[in-house]
């Protein structure tokens, strides 16, 4: 009897130990070297969208506060990443692997760095296959690249085996231009709230977190404008005005470029207007730097993250910013402009006979 029971008393505390304990080395290896323990937790948090940024196996800010949102969400005490109670059996794997397909290929292509010679393309694709697996599998660029040693992933081709985070993967292959999703209208009870200065995104239903989501607001005099909005229009794919007067100062003007769609296009492939001209929730091409950046006064998200946040919205819910107000652009004082003084008068000319005989 007594021997009978000690297995099961070993796998239960087995059971206990793989959902709760975590083990962060210290000090930390150096990086990019990810901690397996960590990108567990990122890769749950990240599937029950609360992102935590991109997957790098490695401590920060956005995975701690995913972590306590979600925690928050589930009423579990908030923790310290090191400490926390998560069962994670539904991660059982940390790393799986894709193979580059020919198709694949079709999203890679130069992309212009002018907007003047972007807005002559009919898409604007990835820049490498690199960048096409850091979005697909929500990850740095650097973690692929360690976990991949010693493959070079700048030379990645049809047929190559690459590994990657077991994460829902982000298909750009199936997004299509849809200029207006259609309204839900069960979600019109739902309600976006952002925190510009935590750099968050927080989706509400009631007293009920649903999901949260790191992002870029704008800063300064092209601050995120706080207030209560509404969304009026989500956009899939959508193409982009670029105009220099409306980014750096908010006046539209005559002199703008329309840039294609594409992963590549600056908003991403997902617009959510709001009902304050020009601000809106949208997806980016630089999701490396999400949340470590600043925008010209709307809130970037990953393109991994807006595809799912628009499963879960709809036109017509109310959106809440809270943060600092745009701060006032410095008054340059013209300079005033000073007459200068008027030459001396000149001199009485000389007659021929004075300057011939010296006379005054």
């Amino acid at each position: 009897m007594k021997n009978s029971s000690l297995p099961a008393l070993a796998l239960l505390f087995l059971a206990f130990t793989s959902a709760s304990a975590l083990v962060i080395p210290d000090p930390l290896p150096p990086a990019p070297e990810p901690i397996d323990d960590i990108l567990r937790v990122q890769i749950f948090l990240d599937t029950q969208l609360f992102g935590p940024g991109k997957l790098d196996g490695r401590p920060g800010e956005f995975t701690s506060k995913a972590l306590k949102r979600y925690q928050r969400a589930q009423g579990l005490p908030e923790t310290e990443l090191a400490d926390h109670t998560l069962d994670l059996a539904s991660v059982p794997e940390v790393y799986t692997t894709y193979t580059i397909r020919e198709e694949d290929l079709q999203y890679i292509g130069s992309v212009p760095r002018q907007p003047s010679a972007q807005s002559k393309k009919k898409y604007l694709p990835y820049d490498s296959l690199l960048e096409f697996l850091t979005e697909r599998f929500h990850s740095a660029p650097e973690l692929l690249e360690f976990i991949n040693q010693p493959m070079k992933l700048g030379a990645l081709k049809a047929g190559d085996v690459v590994k990657v985070p077991t994460v829902q993967p982000f298909l750009i292959e199936q997004l299509t231009p849809q200029p207006k999703l259609p309204e839900v209208p069960e979600y019109l009870n739902r309600h976006i709230k952002i925190d510009t200065r935590e750099k968050m995104l927080d989706l509400w239903e009631g007293e009920k977190l649903l999901a949260s989501l790191p992002i870029t607001p704008g800063s300064g005099h092209l601050a995120t404008p706080p207030g209560n909005w509404k969304i009026v229009g989500i956009a899939q794919m959508p193409t982009f005005r670029w105009d220099a007067g409306v980014l750096n100062y908010g006046v539209r003007t005559s002199n703008f470029y329309e840039l294609p769609i594409g992963p590549n296009n600056p908003v991403g492939v997902m617009w959510i207007g709001l009902n304050r001209a020009g601000i809106g929730i949208h997806g980016t091409n630089s999701p490396q730097t999400i949340g470590r950046s600043s925008s010209h006064g709307c809130m970037r998200t990953a393109n991994w993250d807006v595809i799912r946040l628009v499963k879960m919205i709809t036109q017509g819910m109310p959106v809440t910013i809270e943060g600092p107000a745009p701060s006032p652009r410095p008054v340059i004082a013209k300079k005033k402009e000073t007459t200068p003084p008027p030459p001396p008068p000149e001199p009485p000319k000389k007659s021929f006979f004075q300057r011939l005989f010296g006379k005054k």
